[in-house]
């Protein structure tokens, strides 16, 4: 797939230079191959330090990207090192642009989707349409590969939306080759109709183009597409003429899905014999992930005829892909450069913000002199009156403080200290918030497409219309809307939760899921505590009695008691981590258990325990083991009063130096 993105973004000479030398290449092997590089060398050994060097440069990382990833890798990198000491911001961005690809081919997501960041912003900010096209592109690629197909259908949509007011879909191929990835998320989205109508466009786009890798690509989506269909006879014509064309890129993909539809229609011994044939080609196109699905399948067949050494050996090697192309690592990377790249996105408007509001500022100054030139006369004038009314004042505040300030202060200290919990949740129900928002937005915008679909159909003749095709359309903008709905209920929840958990009042009984709140709870603490300290991690363990049921309480205050439980164990697991970082293993269980007619909840860490001299005295308000600034003294201690508001108990079981557990009693009838 990455010598045929080569091909999409060369002019016809040099693709037809390209494709005669990779002719060369498969039939001498190896002698062909390095007589190709070493002229490809030659010519870096000749050129100046100047921007030919570069274009040189990016020429042989572009081949070495199916030959040789890390040495494509290396090349790029080179390129893109000289085009900054050149000040060549053009060869830069098409320098990232080979180094993201070349990347992606070695499955190393997160290293290809930072590089083609950056050439996107470069793009944008030289105003280089082609470089932010074809960005747009390999990122769109990219996170369609990743299995993250509506991040994908974004940029590629993107991408086809700037072509088109741009007018720079002159490289059929590269157009095509968009066509077929949309339709190839579609497709994974589980959406045959559109999937079937992009790569039908594809596949038109590409008539005028010689058969090759493009061709053979379009043919195996297509037949994945009839497959998924169930027309598995046209499927499996489209199949073989994939194979047939014998493009190396995309005969081991070919294969693995003729094995796929052979396993399907339980015929095992066709799917083992092109499952075979499919790994075969893939590990010589260096093609990981499908190695990944076709050791999978190779995996089942094996298994279900009793050849465990070869099903053994295949999940050994799935095992190694897997984690080489999704490992915890990868996916952490992931997430890191999601932030990043929607921090800078925020940036960037609240930079242009900024600058709009500068007008504005300029003006406001001006009224504001004005406005203190008035305050200034009306202060002097008022002046000499409100000193004697101060002094006045001052006395009777005195008397009405003393008193009043005895009054609040226990109130004013148990609403700081729920604010302080409260902040402690932002973090967190801003990670569980923005999930139903991300879902609204992905769905609103297919049902704005599925409406803009239905009114192209209406507006046919009669005779034209597909009937059937509008209800499907109408069907799926409803169940878009159902989903829209679930996610906006999910929001409204999230919203509800905290703004129940900020109250100061006494808080109303219902009938509350103990189990569903103290998840609720366990994962916002954890996300606050994460937002806190990004180093943070802990082994989060859950042990809920199903049968528990409802019970009447009060939902804010019993939430408040398990936060304030969890982020302590959080705390303590994070102090002995500082200690014994290399060894320890961070954990915290919650659990809940039916006794009789009560319910236990209990919070367990493994963190450095409470010394013995001190646990009398750990539910005293204002007594508290965090260093100064890091804790009030009072989460134990309303922790206390609200479970013996509710007729429960609180009780510790703690031992110095191995962890504590937290049990609170809870009355199922009050």
């Amino acid at each position: 797939m990455s010598l045929l993105l080569f091909f999409l973004q060369t002019d016809r000479m040099k693709k037809l230079i390209f494709l005669c030398t990779f002719l060369v290449l498969l039939f001498f092997k190896g002698v062909a191959q390095n007589n190709f590089i070493d002229s490809l060398k030659h010519q870096l050994d000749i050129s100046p330090a100047d921007t030919n060097k570069v274009k040189s440069l990016i020429n042989l990382a572009w081949t070495y990207t199916f030959i040789n990833p890390d040495s494509a890798i290396s090349f790029a990198k080179e390129a893109r090192d000289l085009a900054r000491e050149l000040n060549y911001s053009k060869g830069e961005g098409v320098a990232l642009n080979a180094l993201g690809e070349a990347s992606h081919t070695a499955g190393d997501f997160p290293q290809a989707l930072e590089v083609l960041f950056n050439a996107l912003r470069i793009g944008r900010a030289t105003k280089d349409q082609e470089i932010e096209s074809n960005s747009l592109d390999f990122i769109g690629i990219a996170y369609v590969d990743l299995g993250e197909y509506r991040q994908g259908l974004n940029y590629l949509y993107q991408a086809k939306e700037m072509n088109e007011k741009f007018s720079l879909s002159s490289n059929k191929q590269m157009e095509s080759f968009r066509f077929s990835n949309i339709g190839y998320a579609y497709e994974k989205l589980g959406n045959p109709d559109s999937a079937l109508f992009f790569q039908q466009q594809a596949q038109i786009l590409s008539k005028n183009i010689s058969i090759g890798p493009l061709t053979a690509l379009i043919l195996t989506r297509l037949g994945v597409i009839q497959a998924d269909l169930g027309n598995h006879t046209q499927a499996l014509n489209h199949y073989r003429d994939a194979i047939y064309i014998g493009d190396i890129l995309n005969v081991g993909i070919a294969q693995y899905r003729l094995a796929e539809l052979f396993y399907t229609l339980h015929q095992p011994d066709s799917s083992l014999h092109y499952a075979r044939l499919a790994f075969i080609n893939n590990q010589r196109a260096m093609e990981k992930q499908w190695m990944l699905e076709t050791s999978n399948l190779l995996v089942k067949l094996y298994k279900a005829k009793s050849n465990i050494d070869s099903s053994y050996h295949y999940q050994e090697v799935s095992i190694v892909l897997n984690d080489s192309l999704f490992g915890p690592r990868k996916f952490h990377s992931l997430q890191l450069l999601a932030i990043r790249e929607q921090q800078r996105q925020q940036e960037i408007l609240q930079e242009q913000q900024r600058y709009k509001n500068k007008i504005k500022t300029y003006l406001m100054l001006a009224a504001l002199v004005v406005f203190l030139l008035l305050a200034f006369i009306f202060w002097r004038n008022n002046r000499n009156k409100q000193r004697a009314n101060t002094l006045l004042q001052q006395q009777k505040q005195k008397l009405e403080g003393t008193l009043q300030e005895l009054k609040s202060t226990q109130r004013q200290l148990i609403q700081s200290e729920k604010m302080a919990s409260l902040g402690e949740l932002a973090a967190g129900i801003a990670h569980e918030i923005q999930n139903p928002l991300n879902f609204v937005n992905n769905f609103s915008e297919v049902n704005k497409e599925l409406i803009e679909e239905v009114k192209s159909e209406k507006l046919k003749d009669k005779s034209e219309r597909d009937e059937s095709l509008e209800g499907k359309l109408l069907n799926d903008i409803a169940q878009n809307l159902d989903k829209i709905r679930h996610h906006g209920r999910r929001a409204d929840a999230i919203v509800k939760g905290m703004l129940q958990h900020s109250r100061s009042g006494g808080g109303q009984r219902e009938s509350v899921d103990i189990n569903a709140l103290c998840d609720e709870y366990l994962r916002l603490a954890y996300h606050g505590s994460r937002a806190k300290d990004k180093s943070f991690n802990a082994e989060i363990k859950t042990d809920f009695e199903s049968s528990i049921g409802n019970i009447n309480t009060v939902p804010q205050d019993v939430g408040r008691v398990v936060l304030n439980l969890i982020n302590n164990a959080f705390y303590a697991v994070s102090e002995r981590m500082k200690l014994h970082a290399a060894s320890f293993k961070p954990q915290v269980l919650v659990s809940t258990k039916r006794v009789d007619n009560k319910i236990l909840i209990s919070v367990k860490d493994n963190g450095n325990g409470i010394p013995q001299n001190i646990i009398d005295k750990i539910f005293q308000p204002f007594f508290t083991t965090k260093p100064t600034g890091h804790g009030t003294g009072l989460g134990l201690s309303l922790a206390y009063d609200i479970v013996k508001a509710h007729g429960g108990e609180i009780r510790v079981e703690t031992n110095e130096g191995q962890g504590s557990e937290f049990i609170v009693q809870l009355p199922i009838s009050s």
